[in-house]
């Protein structure tokens, strides 16, 4: 992720003059609207006057800014409109009229009653693609319901496949439902704007908590529809594998992925449990699963007494498959994580120097740019009214009124 405006051979982006209407906030819609915008698409965000829920002072580290408003708000340009006003919906629907995309996560009904729902807008820009982010969905019995990451987590199945087994369900440690749906939400607009090209129209792309976080729940669907088990929870072990899981060192645990017929001899032979590799526990890869616990107890007796490092470098040594339990400053700091691009840095006005993750996506010709900071509250009013026809004396009545 280069930070400069230029990248390779003059391209700004692979989604340069694509326009994004951002009118969402907190984790999921602003992740797929940063997202669009790495990739150069110009991303308008949309807050009310008094800013986005993540800009609250009991979370900022300066006036208006907030660690978690800077985390996903990169690369926006930023304007302030009061929706409840009905100049503030006119201001709206003019910028949707310029849009290519717009991207809101209002629990179902709110956009309809501000009068920014798909249908108004795509009646005054029928090209418009028009995302729709929320905690279940635009159709369905739990529609009406808001969404949070906490509670898609829950009701998708996810909380009761992790965690130690025979203990309480855990909630993943990241909020996988908010990023997946921001992600899947990423997904639909590109379809829409590829459809766009033959149809010449754009359409709702609607998306939710809920569903990216059964989306990502694969092999425990499988488990349950090609087994009849109930996925339960396992650790850090794998559902149709073994050994795929963490085990313990002198000084910490390290994970190895030895499952197949050619890694398991491998990793028998270093730990000198050579004899495990005939014993009919262990003999094929449904053997292992069966006897997961068996195993472990048997690996960890050897592992557990050398380090972490040893048995890493020995790992390593003979093709397998493994990696240390790094905390997040571990991860940060790995230098593959520095050497792929994935800690930048930038300069923001009121803050200083900040830090912020790259994004994982290399594209050769037209790579993801950290381009711009977070906007400050309000900061490209004037000039972005000013693109949509308001004059100088327009603005400064908008303001004056509280409709920016």
């Amino acid at each position: 992720m280069t930070t400069d405006r230029t990248t390779h051979g003059g391209v700004t982006g692979a989604l340069q003059g694509l326009r994004v209407i951002d009118q969402t906030q907190v984790m999921a819609g602003p992740f797929c609207s940063m997202l669009l915008g790495d990739m150069g698409a110009e991303v308008i965000k949309v807050e009310p006057p008094e800013g986005e829920h993540t800009r609250r002072p009991e979370l900022s580290i300066a006036p208006g800014v907030s660690a978690s408003f800077l985390a996903v708000n990169r690369n926006k340009r930023g304007i302030t409109v009061d929706l409840k006003q009905p100049e503030g919906v006119a201001i709206l629907r003019k910028l949707a009229a310029t849009a290519d995309v717009l991207v809101e996560n209002y629990r179902p009904g709110v956009a309809r009653r501000l009068g920014v729902d798909y249908d108004t807008l795509a009646a005054i820009n029928p090209r418009l693609i028009y995302c729709s982010i929320s905690g279940f969905g635009q159709t369905g019995p739990y529609a009406p319901r808001g969404g949070f990451d906490l509670v898609a987590q829950g009701m998708s199945g996810i909380m009761s496949a992790t965690g130690s087994e025979g203990g309480p369900p855990v909630k993943v440690g990241v909020p996988i439902t908010d990023l997946g749906a921001g992600l899947f939400a990423v997904f639909g607009i590109l379809c829409a704007v590829r459809a766009r090209r033959v149809t010449g129209r754009g359409q709702l792309v609607d998306t939710s908590l809920f569903e990216a976080g059964l989306a990502l729940s694969a092999w425990e669907a499988t488990e349950y529809w090609y087994t009849g088990q109930i996925p339960r929870r396992l650790g850090t072990a794998h559902r149709l594998n073994a050994p795929y899981q963490a085990f313990r060192a002198s000084d910490g645990h390290f994970t190895v992925g030895a499952a197949n017929r050619k890694l398991w001899p491998l990793f028998a032979g270093l730990l000198g449990l050579e004899p495990l590799v005939d014993d009919p526990r262990f003999k094929t890869v449904g053997d292992r699963v069966k006897n997961r616990a068996a195993l472990e107890a048997l690996v960890e007796e050897v592992t557990r007494h050398k380090s972490r490092a040893h048995w890493l470098a020995r790992c390593e040594e003979a093709g397998i498959p493994a990696g240390p339990i790094y905390t997040v400053p571990e991860a940060l700091a790995d230098p593959h994580a520095q050497a792929r691009g994935m800690v930048q840095e930038y300069e923001h006005p009121q803050v200083g120097r900040v830090k912020a993750l790259g994004n994982p996506v290399k594209l050769s010709r037209s790579p993801a740019a950290l381009r711009k900071a977070p906007p400050l509250l309000g900061e490209d009013n004037d000039a972005i009214l000013g693109e949509l026809g308001y004059s100088a004396a327009a603005i400064a009545d908008l303001c004056a009124q509280g409709v920016i």
